[in-house]
């Protein structure tokens, strides 16, 4: 079974709950600091989530990076303003694109998150729909829920006791997508999220670029259990993690099994630093040199599981190196692996009889300083205890070639309280009533590409671009449709790859350059030369970027008399190939008009100059 949560930023003029700007800014940017340490607290019912008390295992220390756009709201420091209206907006039109029930009022709720990510401890979210589906090649796929949060801080640099964070994506407008667990296979979790995101996309209101948009989805398998992957920007890993997740979970059923079959059981930590003394293992040597110390525990019954590989490149050692890094050390060593790393044989073997270990155990060392080689030990013992049980429910974060890492476990009921300093919105029908529902970008390729006679790989560029409606406009107005769209599309990839600051070319100044083209005053062969004039200079217009770039155009007579001129100078080669002189002379003209009059133009003057040679050489 698999769910999929979309986390979609709006593109809104402010955040969600105050006036600062949803612009990204760099870090370098940055005015001031501030510094927190964040702790969990009691939910109304009185209960501490598991999530955030795994999150203090470790204390850390949370540097927050401001700006002069940062205000006292991001700080933490002023109670939220209300709810922004034009995100409410944004997220009921999402609703209603996807078929969904809005609810009557809109409230906002805390939801407790002390890694770090928000200054406050926890984070705003609001239901505003449930239900509704979309469609796909399998079946329908329910909707859960539908909310609007608001987006966490941006993680610039993790110290492991010292995390730094910036400010300018905090409280950002987040809509986030739920659906239901109808997710049939990883291919069907691709195809699901690729619809999303073209329907986000389709509102003309969302941010677009890397960190605009996140797939998590949740997967479990039979007697396995719900685990949630964050955290997925690349659309194209969704199906090989889904795959991954569920390979991963058969082979701790499969270790389950086996451990229970073998009476397994974990023992208690033990001190082992004096075995080490004269080590040459880098790591053990350093730790023992700050003052650290080195434990081990036995896991009984274990050998050879501990090595056993989950997913690719992920073994079980790497779920327990997981939750010990979760306490602020490097990682463990297990003698399923070892002697490596520095450690022999040797000192394997006198561990193995110090603590008892037989050929059927697996023995697990931890070095730190002690109060914190203890704690990591510990929560390596609680993961590998519940590997008798099967599949932990856990939070992962993906991984780059498709498996995932310990992030904590699931999050329960607890971490969600009222937020008391919001007021409630009422949505009425009034306001429903006045929701447009836009076309969808599938839909916008099929229909651009039946009325402009373009294929349907340049009209998907346009559209998925955010450029179709421009190339519809420069059309509209007079210009040929082919080559407004290889302006669009493959122009601008050109000049960018050149180094050309495309991003500064914003849809009024392309539609400036492309009406000089579409009312005669620019020929296309000159586009080129224009929009990397107006990138350089962002105060010029396009009609001086013309003139700067020597591209002011040529009267008809000027034009004819060049190309009388070229014909005249070689009148030998149009003598020898008649007509067929016509592709190099043609290339002798553009090499003086190029971008000052239209080939198109300038082709059927040098023809009919040509043919008018001819002809007259003919009478002769």
């Amino acid at each position: 079974m698999a769910g999929l949560e979309i986390h979609q930023q709006l593109d809104t003029t402010h955040k969600l709950f105050c006036k600062s700007p949803t612009r990204v800014r760099d870090t370098s940017e940055s005015s001031y600091e501030f510094v927190r340490y964040l702790r969990p607290a009691r939910s109304e019912m009185g209960e501490v989530d598991a999530a955030a008390l795994s999150e203090v295992a470790h204390i850390k220390k949370h540097h927050y990076r401001a700006y002069d756009s940062t205000c006292l709201v991001e700080n933490d420091e002023e109670p939220p303003s209300t709810l922004n209206e034009e995100a409410l907006d944004i997220t009921l039109l999402v609703a209603r694109m996807l078929n969904s029930h809005t609810v009557e009022q809109v409230h906002t709720m805390r939801k407790t998150v002390i890694d770090g990510s928000n200054t406050s401890g926890f984070q705003r979210t609001a239901l505003v729909a449930t239900g509704g589906y979309v469609p796909s090649s399998l079946a329908k796929v329910g909707i859960g829920v539908l909310c609007l949060e608001e987006e966490a801080c941006q993680k610039v640099e993790d110290r492991g006791d010292v995390v730094v964070w910036s400010l300018d994506r905090l409280g950002i407008p987040l809509v986030e997508i739920g659906t239901d667990p109808d997710i049939k296979s990883p291919e069907h979790a691709k195809e699901v999220a690729a619809y999303l995101g073209m329907l986000l996309r389709s509102t003309g209101k969302v941010k677009r670029g890397i960190g605009s948009i996140r797939q998590d989805v949740n997967v479990s398998i039979r007697e396995g259990a719900r685990t949630e992957l964050k955290g997925v920007q690349e659309l194209g890993l969704l199906d090989r993690l889904v795959a991954y997740e569920a390979m991963r979970q058969a082979n701790l059923i499969a270790i389950r099994d086996e451990l229970v079959e073998r009476g397994a059981h974990v023992d208690e930590p033990v001190e082992l630093t004096h075995l080490f003394k004269h080590t040459e293992s880098e790591v053990l040597k350093a730790a023992i040199a700050r003052g650290g110390v080195v434990y081990g525990c036995v896991l009984r019954k274990f050998g050879g599981l501990v090595g056993a590989e989950l997913q690719p490149k992920r073994r079980l050692g790497s779920e327990l190196s997981d939750y010990a890094k979760k306490v602020g050390v490097g990682g463990i060593f297990h003698t399923d692996e070892l002697p490596a790393y520095g450690i022999t044989q040797q000192e394997v073997d006198a561990v193995k009889q110090e603590c008892g270990a037989g050929e059927d155990d697996c023995v697990v060392l931890v070095a730190h300083e002690k109060k914190r080689a203890l704690a990591a030990m510990l929560e390596v013992l609680k993961r590998a205890s519940k590997c008798l049980e099967g599949v932990p429910e856990e939070t992962r974060r993906a991984l780059l070639e498709g498996s995932s890492a310990f992030m904590r476990p699931l999050p329960g009921s607890a971490r969600m309280y009222p937020e008391t300093d919001v007021p409630p919105v009422l949505i009425d029908e009034k306001r429903l009533s006045r929701i447009v529902i836009p076309e969808l970008l599938d839909a916008r390729v099929e229909r651009l590409s039946s009325d402009y006679a373009l294929s349907e790989e340049v009209e998907s560029q346009l559209v998925h671009s955010g450029l179709s409606e421009l190339f519809e406009r420069l059309v509209q107005s007079g210009a040929s449709p082919s080559n407004v769209a290889r302006t669009l599309t493959s122009t601008l990839a050109e000049l960018k790859s050149e180094g050309v600051a495309t991003e500064r070319l914003t849809d009024e100044r392309l539609g400036e350059a492309l009406s000089l083209y579409a009312d005669g005053t620019l020929a296309k062969e000159g586009i080129p030369d224009v929009l990397r004039c107006m990138a350089e200079d962002e105060q010029l217009s396009a009609g001086e970027a013309v003139e700067r770039a020597g591209l002011v155009g040529l009267g008809h007579e000027e034009v004819r008399a060049l190309i009388e001129q070229v014909v005249s100078e070689r009148q030998q080669l149009v003598h020898e190939r008649g007509m067929a002189a016509a592709g190099p002379l043609m290339g002798v003209v553009m090499g003086q008009l190029r971008g000052k009059v239209d080939g198109r133009l300038v082709s059927s003057m040098l023809s009919q100059t040509i043919q008018e040679l001819l002809s007259h050489e003919d009478e002769r």
